[in-house]
């Protein structure tokens, strides 16, 4: 049986398959060290886990739930937006809770794009758009970001380029995966350029509590920008909630709509002790945030190190939940530096190409590993560079 013609550009996700290699190694004995991806090895905060815990032993709490999430979880990332980012959102109109914000990517995706539309999708970003575009039918259409543009779009260059057929653009930052933040005034001018071109701006925005030295900032706080923008958040990397697939949309009440339609035709809402538990995270103070960057700050010390010993250059002022640096000359691109420490240290890093041409001389190191482990992955980097340098 053939499958649907909708995946013929559709590769199964790099981790899904690089977590298979280093299964086999692992069986094999190799105990390898994995800094690859970003999933979140603390907890979340004690509250969240004992309001899990009290709402799912009530006999009452194990049905369906309604798809736009109950409205004491809409309030509260009503008041999460309004204090953490200074941006008042409608709980029941402009405010969409999702199985992850992942899910959201391919939603906004199906409701809005189709054959004959074309999708800005950043060079390097999140693999994940592109899927999402080719699955919808449309045209994935790249924009640079270089060191050389400090990783920003030119959008004077875009605008000189043929922009009648593009529906949507999607943008991310913190960046994934260079840690760019957004600096002063940029997404002011993201959205100018969107209102000029009759362009739906999408920002995922999961990384901004992250090592962030400035306050958190969202593209919905711009003034006009509910007009041309969404924005998908995420608890899994602020709150350590990276499997529970908590996330949401929020932005124009009428384009919500249209993805909630075809939402109720995939899911059955979200089982009501993570919304209630999810209230909880979202109602935490400064503290847990601080505390979260402190652990975060020490591992990103240790990562700083790791890469000196590589030899590969970075920039200390990058955010969010990865390290990228830079492959030194004698290594082809981030494949070649990445294989070749899997090899000689069995420590795996992600190599920046998976996220686009433009990655292909870069690495990505996560910070999702404790302390302890990152100095385990030091030693055998340090005990394997005659190995790795001959």
């Amino acid at each position: 049986m053939q499958v649907a013609s909708r995946l013929q550009h559709i590769q199964e996700y790099y981790f899904s398959q690089k977590l298979r290699e280093i299964d086999g190694l692992n069986k094999a004995g190799a105990q390898v060290i994995n800094l690859g991806i970003g999933s979140p090895d603390m907890p979340p905060h004690p509250k969240v886990i004992a309001a899990l815990t009290r709402a799912a032993e009530q006999p009452n709490t194990h049905a369906y739930q309604g798809y736009k999430g109950v409205p004491a979880l809409r309030q509260a990332m009503a008041d999460w937006y309004q204090r953490q980012y200074g941006v008042e959102l409608n709980p029941d109109t402009e405010l969409l809770p999702l199985l992850g914000s992942k899910e959201g990517i391919i939603h906004i995706s199906m409701t809005l794009l189709e054959a004959g539309d074309e999708v800005l999708i950043p060079n390097p970003g999140y693999p994940a758009y592109r899927a999402a575009a080719h699955l919808s039918g449309a045209t994935p259409i790249d924009y640079d970001l270089t060191a050389e543009t400090a990783w920003l779009p030119d959008l004077e260059a875009l605008a000189r380029r043929d922009l009648s057929r593009v529906k949507l653009m999607w943008v991310n930052y913190p960046h994934m995966p260079t840690g760019t933040p957004p600096p002063a005034g940029f997404f002011k001018q993201l959205v100018a350029f969107a209102r000029a071109h009759n362009i739906l701006l999408v920002h995922d925005n999961p990384y901004s509590f992250i090592l962030n030295q400035t306050r958190p900032q969202s593209l919905l706080a711009v003034p006009g920008a509910r007009e041309v923008a969404l924005e998908l958040n995420s608890l899994s990397k602020s709150h350590n909630m990276a499997g529970w697939r908590v996330g949401l949309l929020a932005g124009r009440a009428d384009v919500l709509q249209d993805v909630l339609r075809f939402k109720s035709n995939l899911d059955s809402g979200m089982f009501l002790p993570v919304q209630l538990a999810a209230v909880e995270a979202l109602n935490l103070d400064a503290s847990w945030y601080e505390e979260l960057n402190a652990h975060y700050r020490a591992r990103r010390e240790l990562v700083f190190e790791l890469l000196h010993l590589l030899g590969c250059p970075f920039d200390a002022n990058q955010v969010g939940l990865f390290v990228w640096a830079q492959v030194p000359a004698t290594y082809a691109d981030g494949y070649a530096l990445s294989d070749a420490i899997l090899k000689q240290a069995r420590v795996f890093l992600t190599p920046g190409g998976i996220f686009g041409s433009n990655g292909n001389g870069y690495i990505r190191i996560s910070l999702c590993q404790p302390t302890e482990v990152l100095q385990q992955a030091l030693a055998r980097i340090q005990e394997a560079l005659p190995r790795l340098s001959s």
